[in-house]
């Protein structure tokens, strides 16, 4: 029998070595950290290797862009909260 493929969406958080924080959508967030480390992808990424620092899982890219939208707006100090938060553990989708 067939056993259906469940595809989850994922919203990620780069930072490179100077700080700077990348944030997009994917579903293989970690094939794109390899990518943006590799200098492929968003132009933005051409500046150095990156470490994934915050990730979040949903059921479909329309939801993951959203999300990814509404972190792009916000300031660095709510983004560097965000990241804590999912470094700790703790639920980032409220």
């Amino acid at each position: 029998f067939k056993q259906d493929t469940i595809i989850m969406y994922y919203v990620y958080m780069l930072k490179n070595r100077s700080n700077k924080l990348y944030i997009g959508a994917s579903q293989d967030p970690k094939q794109r950290t390899k990518d943006h480390s590799q200098k492929l992808g968003a132009k933005f990424t051409k500046h150095g290797r990156f470490e994934l620092v915050f990730l979040e899982q949903y059921e479909n890219m329309s939801f993951a862009r959203k999300r990814e939208i509404q972190i792009k707006k916000w300031r660095r100090e709510k983004k560097n909260n965000l990241i804590k938060l999912y470094q700790q553990g703790i639920d980032t989708r409220q």
